[in-house]
C-alpha cells in the first residue's frame, strides 16, 4: 500500500470509535472471557515477570488478570514512556504501588523498581489475520520488543469486532505470538491465526 500511514490513521480512529461504543454489560462480558483465557491458557505466567497495560479508552480491562497472576507469584510491571522515540521502561507494579499520571494521561508506577519483562500482554486497537497489531501509532512496543533479548512472549488482547483482514504490516512491525479475544486463544502462525483450546495453549507454554 502506497499511503499506509494515512490508511492506519483512519482505521485507528474508526476502530477506537467502535470500541468506545461498546455497552458496559457487553464490555464486561467480553473482558471476563479474555481474562478466563489468560488465566487458564497461560499458567506459566505465574512464574514470570509480566508486563500489562493500564486500560485506556475502552480497551480490555486486565486488572482482574493482574490480580490473579500477582497473587500466584508473578512479578507484574507497567510501561512508562520516558522519552519519545525511545523504548518503553517497565516498572514493577503491585496493588498498593504508588501511581502517577503518565503520557496520554495513563497511570504509571511512581518510580518503582525497573524490571525486564519475559511476557507482555499488549492491548490492540485492531489486529489482522496474520497476527499483526494496529496500535496507537507511536511505535513504542515495536521498538521495545526488538530491543529486549531474549524477546518477550507477546500476547495481544482485543475484541473480535476489531479484527481486520490486514493492517498492511511494514518491516518494523512485530507480530504477536498469541492473540486472545472473547472468542478464545489464537496461536499466530505463518499461515495465519489458529484457534486453539485453553488446554493446548497451557501445555504448549509450559514447555517454554
Amino acid at each position: 500500500m502506497h499511503n499506509w500511514q494515512e490508511w492506519r490513521k483512519h482505521r485507528r480512529a474508526e476502530l477506537m470509535t467502535r470500541r468506545e461504543s461498546i455497552g458496559e454489560a457487553e464490555h464486561r462480558c467480553w473482558s471476563v472471557a479474555i481474562t478466563h483465557s489468560l488465566e487458564r491458557g497461560f499458567p506459566s505466567l505465574q512464574n514470570r515477570v509480566v508486563g500489562f497495560c493500564w486500560p485506556h479508552r475502552g480497551e480490555y480491562d486486565p486488572r482482574p488478570a493482574m490480580g490473579y497472576f500477582q497473587e500466584r507469584g508473578a512479578t507484574l510491571a507497567l510501561p512508562e514512556i520516558v522519552n519519545k522515540r525511545e523504548v518503553l521502561h517497565f516498572r514493577k507494579w503491585w496493588p498498593e504501588a504508588r501511581m502517577k499520571v503518565g503520557a496520554y494521561d495513563i497511570p504509571v508506577p511512581d518510580n518503582t523498581e525497573p524490571v525486564t519483562i519475559g511476557t507482555v500482554i499488549i492491548p490492540m486497537i485492531g489486529f489482522d489475520r496474520l497476527g499483526f497489531r494496529l496500535g496507537y501509532g507511536g511505535g513504542y512496543f515495536d521498538r521495545t520488543l526488538i530491543a529486549i533479548t531474549p524477546r518477550p512472549l507477546t500476547i495481544g488482547v482485543a475484541f473480535e469486532m476489531l479484527r481486520l483482514d490486514s493492517v498492511h504490516p511494514q518491516p518494523h512491525d512485530v507480530p504477536m505470538d498469541f492473540i486472545v479475544t472473547e472468542a478464545g486463544i489464537y496461536r499466530v502462525t505463518p499461515a495465519g491465526l489458529d484457534l486453539i483450546s485453553i488446554e493446548e495453549c497451557a501445555a504448549e507454554n509450559a514447555l517454554k
